[in-house]
């Protein structure tokens, strides 16, 4: 063998490791730090099926009392967001298996990364008029539906992850990521169906994670990333201001003793309370990808470009959860399973140090945690989960609040 076959061999060798590891995958920074398959390895084989969701009349009693965790459906899912429409539907999407995949009954505990996901190439919607029962609608966007599909590029990792849906007055919009093939469309009407239409003929530009947030005055924003904001023109077909990095005032130190000064490192959001901009992000309570609990955090600003207070804690087990108001406006977050193990028992969680490993008490499915959201005194916001299993920072969060 010559030198240029030599290396020629070894390039092919390489390039068939990286993609039986899943290397190159999209991903926030808690899927890109290690390969993907040793994420496949943590996962722990288990013989264990997730528990029927709460009867009907408990969470109808939980909806009214808004002071309990409440596990409203069952399914493999990720990234669960739900809001509520104009026709007085929630609705409820997330990262899902293709539709009739059987490794959803076989793996329930599948941990969604690396090559061995389950995750699909759908957007799978549901929509309930009382948080209880839910109607499937089925597939409503899948991979071939993105403008790099419909404009003939290949898609090498063909998955959709954290879908998320959007009224704008007179239509839906959705955005989903990864990154590679991320997409912001439109509905034709008020109907949460395609077709769909691609506003910004893609020039939307690789996104993480997006989101988007309507302000009063009307202008939309999308976020993205850990987290980086730009406004959208009213039609939604471009930006018209460059992106703007927005995080919590001052650091906390990582586990390699550099400060960290990022909200999290996924699944970032915006609301308005009293008039007041929070921005919410999601990390690991170590600050080390699949370690500890899975939470979310936020932070408070006067302006949406900032600055913004300090980073604040939310609520335990609540990471990638979609805060949104019932139709008498109260606050919920929803929850899901993310973990390398089955969940962990709730008894004594305030207290139990998770750092070992990726832990939760949330069963595979929906839960819905009530949320303390507030105006204080001094016109700054309070937003604090109300149940207690989810309220308190646990033994290994590395922040001190």
């Amino acid at each position: 063998m010559n030198i240029l076959q030599s290396v020629l061999k070894s390039l092919f060798v390489v390039s068939l490791v990286a993609v039986s590891s899943g290397f190159g995958q999209d991903a926030s920074s808690e899927k890109r730090s290690e390969p993907p398959d040793q994420f496949d390895l943590q996962e722990k084989k288990t013989d264990r099926k997730p528990g029927p969701v709460m009867d009907a009349e408990t969470i109808r009693q939980g909806l009214r009392s808004h002071d309990q965790a409440l596990y409203i459906k069952a399914g493999w899912i990720r990234d669960p967001y739900i809001t509520l429409g104009p026709d007085d539907y929630y609705y409820l999407t997330g990262t899902q298996p293709r539709e009739g995949d059987p490794r959803e009954a076989v793996n329930p505990y599948n941990i969604g990364l690396g090559s061995r996901s389950i995750v699909g190439d759908q957007v799978r919607v549901y929509r309930s008029r009382n948080l209880i029962d839910w109607e499937a609608l089925g597939p409503i966007f899948t991979v071939e539906d993105t403008w790099k599909a419909q404009h003939g590029q290949k898609i090498r990792n063909a998955v959709i992850w954290a879908p998320e849906v959007h009224w704008t007055d007179d239509r839906w919009a959705l955005v989903h990521c990864p990154r590679t093939h991320s997409s912001l469309v439109l509905s034709e009407g008020p109907s949460l169906s395609g077709p769909w239409t691609h506003p910004m003929n893609g020039k939307m530009g690789p996104r993480h994670d997006p989101s988007l947030f309507r302000d009063d005055d009307g202008t939309t924003y999308l976020l993205w990333g850990n987290t980086e904001l730009a406004p959208l023109s009213s039609d939604l077909s471009q930006y018209t201001a460059d992106p703007v990095r927005i995080d919590p005032a001052g650091s906390r130190p990582g586990p390699d003793g550099k400060p960290i000064n990022r909200i999290g490192h996924e699944g970032a959001t915006m609301i308005k309370v009293g008039g007041k901009y929070v921005h919410l992000g999601t990390a690991w309570s170590t600050d080390q990808g699949r370690k500890g609990s899975y939470n979310l955090y936020y932070c408070v600003a006067d302006r949406i470009t900032g600055p913004y207070s300090e980073r604040r804690f939310a609520g335990r087990f609540l990471g990638h959860g979609t805060p949104f108001q019932d139709r008498e406006g109260r606050w919920w977050c929803t929850a899901f399973f993310n973990g390398n193990v089955p969940p962990v028992p709730k008894e004594g969680i305030q207290q139990r140090n998770l750092s070992e490993d990726a832990q939760t008490i949330n069963e595979q499915g929906v839960t819905i945690v009530p949320l303390d959201v507030r105006t204080l005194d001094d016109g700054d916001v309070s937003i604090r989960a109300k149940d207690p299993a989810y309220a308190s920072p646990g033994p290994d969060e590395v922040q001190k609040f």
